[in-house]
């Protein structure tokens, strides 16, 4: 049986959530949000993702409040997870923790650090040095054992360079500090 377009007369939350974010793609541009892409061209260089598709992506999510798009004095766009967007992050790191256990038999294709010890995280996202349920500020990824490197080129690169998440990557290039960058 084919699942309907559209669950608005279903008394579900995960079948409204499933409105957000259950297209093909969105999680995945949700994700690069989180490892610091942050410009419409970036996205579709890393995800390889038609242009009218992630368009219409985006302003979706710019719509319900995931992202919002900031037109900077450059003349730059960039697309920033909102605080419900980084709500999402226990969703994700839940789903990447499956996805490692079940579908990546070298190991976890990232791993997960507590940026004021520098300990690993557990799968709930807690330090396994001080026991902190750690926030996505003070999260930092690197590439984990299961890590392989598809292709290098310097957006790729500078996305699976260790850092903060949140960080944007023209921080990387720039030496800004995080914090500035938040």
């Amino acid at each position: 049986m084919t699942l309907p377009s559209t669950y608005a007369d279903r008394n579900c939350s995960l079948a409204r959530t499933l409105e957000i974010v259950g297209e093909r793609w969105t999680l995945m541009i949700i994700r690069d949000a989180f490892f610091g892409v942050r410009r419409f061209g970036d996205f579709a260089a890393q995800l390889k993702i038609p242009r009218a598709v992630l368009t219409n992506r985006l302003k979706m999510l710019v719509q319900e409040g995931v992202f919002v798009r900031d037109d900077n004095a450059s003349g730059g766009v960039e697309y920033r997870l909102t605080a419900k967007g980084v709500a999402l992050w226990p969703v994700l790191r839940a789903l990447m923790t499956w996805g490692d256990e079940f579908y990546s038999p070298a190991g976890a294709k990232r791993a997960f650090r507590h940026d004021r010890d520098g300990a690993l995280l557990d799968h709930e996202g807690r330090c396994q040095e001080c026991g902190m349920a750690v926030p996505v500020p003070e999260t930092c990824v690197e590439p984990g054992p299961g890590f392989d490197p598809t292709h290098s080129d310097p957006l790729s690169d500078m996305v699976n360079t260790p850092r903060r998440l949140l960080q944007p990557l023209r921080a990387l290039l720039t030496g800004e500090d995080n914090a500035a960058s938040r």
